[in-house]
């Protein structure tokens, strides 16, 4: 049975019900709303529009993870998360803020500050005391699979079978941190992060295997080039598109869809709480 809550700075968030995840990203260069929330007063407006489209979670990042995206510096990426992050904490104290980073020292600073929970591309692959880290503050913890680094992930990946490649490395990453007292585990297959088109469609359409680890399951799609591609449009055509596969995400298992749009994706779950 997959677990159903997971602790958030004490209060319990109820995850038998799927919920929504909404995007801030603070980067001037993400694939689809770079540069777009840079001031403080239009992150501001954007996270109380989430909020108020019914986001339980909103992640905050500050660098951008895109394929072939630039490096930052760990200086560069506190300069334009903790400004921003502390201004959205004191503004909504009830909201669940996760922090999108691959950085112990920037993990640890915004739990400090009130960040609810760390979500890490890398599962501690790029920073080995992010594990540290966690099991110190026992915040909820994203762990997603990537292959290769977002500088080359994309270049030519290649899998054996992408689905036991990657339920061997959840495998691997969940019972050390299981061994460190870390039980708010969630899992994020990582759609685009060193996958073809093809190893998106397969993960999506094996999703319900991921059960098998009894934790929550977190699927981004929002927007990505598996839509893009197939469909042969932009990023800012791709709504539509993306709605779709939520939907199917949610009918196989997903408990947080990772999204830029709020509002669609929490329409898509009434809809589908309409079968149960």
């Amino acid at each position: 049975k997959k677990k159903q809550f997971i602790n958030c700075r004490g209060k319990l968030l109820d995850l038998s019900t799927p919920v929504v995840m909404g995007i801030l990203n603070v980067t001037p260069d993400s694939f689809y709303d770079g540069g777009k929330y840079n001031s403080e007063k239009d992150v501001l407006i954007q996270a109380e529009k989430m909020i108020s489209e019914g986001a339980a979670i909103i992640d905050v990042g500050a660098v951008s993870t895109k394929p072939g995206a630039k490096d930052v510096t760990e200086e560069e990426e506190k300069k334009r998360l903790f400004p921003l992050l502390e201004k959205l904490i004191k503004e909504f104290p009830e909201t669940n803020f996760s922090v999108d980073t691959y950085r112990s020292g920037v993990a640890e600073m915004a739990i400090d500050k009130g960040a609810a929970m760390i979500n890490d591309i890398s599962a501690g692959g790029f920073d080995e005391r992010m594990f540290e880290v966690i099991a110190k503050y026992n915040v909820p913890y994203i762990i997603m699979h990537i292959k290769g680094t977002p500088q080359n992930m994309q270049k030519n990946p290649t899998y054996e079978n992408v689905v036991k490649e990657i339920m061997f490395y959840f495998s691997e990453k969940i019972s050390i941190l299981k061994s460190m007292g870390i039980n708010d585990i969630i899992i994020d297959p990582g759609f685009g992060f060193g996958k073809t088109v093809e190893n998106n469609y397969e993960i999506l359409k094996n999703l319900r295997g991921f059960e098998t680890f009894g934790l929550p399951i977190l699927v981004g799609v929002s927007r990505k080039s598996m839509i893009n591609k197939v469909l042969s449009i932009n990023p800012e055509d791709a709504l539509n598109a993306t709605t779709s596969l939520n939907t199917f995400a949610l009918m196989n298992g997903a408990n947080i869809l990772r999204v830029h749009d709020v509002k669609e994706a929490v329409e898509a779950i009434k809809i589908i709480k309409m079968f149960s």
